[in-house]
């Protein structure tokens, strides 16, 4: 069930309200100056950073404030979890993360990502060829959605054709935040029981896959457990598919609303790259939390033990502070230090191969559809949780 609308933002915010799902910058403007960390009773306690400076001061002390749970709800992954947490290495602490993170490294380097690029390529034609002769597309439903599935199926060696259960797998463990905790741990039942007989049988019978790798890959001597490979898969599963899935409908999203930008890409296409990462900066779609390790005083904010912090990557990328004009979108941006991609020692592994991704289908879908608009802009619905992105994009592109 929903909870109830918000009173105060600065005492009583919820990330899944509908007036902040549907437009969340003017909430964090207004806070990032009058309240600069807000906080609320929900979820148990969680506190609001909004400014650069506290987003990426947290998101790198890793003394005072633990990654063992990273989605902000009602249950708190227990303590003894960690250092792993429950999804490595997003979840672990120090230095646990290091070598969990690292074993990952190969998979997801420039060279690895640039391998992937033809497929990826041919797989968004694929899916605009599937387009040809309609004049009103869902950019997120017929398009955004279905490539960091193609993705990250083939990486894992996983089958495309159950992108339907992956989808529903990503609802139920990222959206689902307000759902008692009995149902929310039947979706991580579920992900687990449908990952176990891949990880197994590649324990058995190796392939050209990512999960082969970490069946076969080792942390200080000692193999990885079939339940930390487990965890690690859905971790890739789950935020391979969304964050990806959001960028790019948040992008089209963007160049539907701005003709300008939209005409200058057409003609400039080897902007694309820079404009990727100008469109992360304005619309990144991660938002990351920790837990408070032990009582600290943040800022004049007496954080608890098991509070939740909940550092919005999106809120950090709009401080004025930091970025000149931070609520415009400047294409040409450069420099363009960005915090899209996470802060601290947990910034995204895989950030090469969301770039890749992102603008591939930016690439594409210019090239076939170059004149776009929205059919209706109220029609637009976006996600709630802590990834935000376009879930319904109607698009005319005639």
């Amino acid at each position: 069930m929903p909870n109830p609308p918000v009173t105060d933002w600065a005492t009583d915010f919820d990330h899944t309200d509908e007036q902040w799902v549907a437009d969340p910058y003017p909430i964090w403007d207004e806070l990032r100056t009058g309240c600069p960390v807000a906080h609320t009773d929900r979820y148990g306690g969680v506190w609001l950073p909004t400014r650069h400076e506290d987003i990426a001061a947290i998101a790198s002390d890793t003394e005072h404030f633990t990654s063992r749970s990273v989605i902000v709800s009602q249950h708190r992954a227990p303590k003894e979890l960690a250092p792993q947490g429950i999804a490595p290495p997003i979840t672990s602490d120090p230095p646990y993360h290091a070598a969990a993170r690292r074993m990952l490294l190969p998979v997801l380097s420039p060279q690895a990502v640039a391998a992937l690029e033809p497929t990826t390529r041919a797989y968004c034609r694929e899916l605009l060829a599937g387009l040809d002769g309609r004049e009103l597309v869902d950019g997120a439903v017929d398009y955004a959605q279905h490539i960091p599935v193609r993705v990250i199926a083939d990486m894992l060696g996983l089958p495309e054709a159950d992108g339907d259960r992956f989808r529903g797998f990503v609802h139920g463990v990222l959206e689902g935040v307000t759902k008692p905790f009995e149902e929310r741990i039947v979706v991580f039942q579920e992900l687990f029981e449908y990952l176990a007989p891949f990880v197994e049988a590649r324990r058995d019978e190796p392939r050209d896959d990512v999960i082969s790798l970490l069946v076969q890959s080792e942390i200080d001597g000692e193999p990885l457990t079939l339940f930390h490979v487990g965890r690690t898969v859905a971790l890739l599963l789950i935020a391979g598919i969304d964050t990806t899935w959001s960028a790019i409908g948040a992008s089209l999203w963007h160049l539907a609303s701005h003709a300008d930008d939209r005409e200058r890409l057409v003609r400039e296409p080897d902007l694309v790259p820079t404009a990727v990462e100008e469109l992360l900066r304005a619309y990144a779609p991660v938002t990351m939390a920790r837990l408070v390790k032990e009582d600290v005083d943040f800022e004049g904010c007496p954080m608890k033990v098991d509070d939740w912090i909940l550092l919005s990557f999106p809120a950090a990328n709009r401080d004025p502070d930091v970025f000149d004009r931070a609520d415009e979108v400047v294409l040409d941006r450069v420099p363009n230090r960005h915090a899209a991609f996470g802060l601290g020692a947990h910034r995204c592994a895989g950030s090469h191969l969301a770039r890749m991704e992102i603008r591939v289908a930016i690439e594409e879908w210019l090239a076939a559809f170059p004149s776009f608009r929205l059919t209706d802009p109220e029609a637009v619905r976006w996600s709630a949780g802590q990834v935000r992105g376009p879930r319904v994009l109607p698009l005319d592109v005639r």
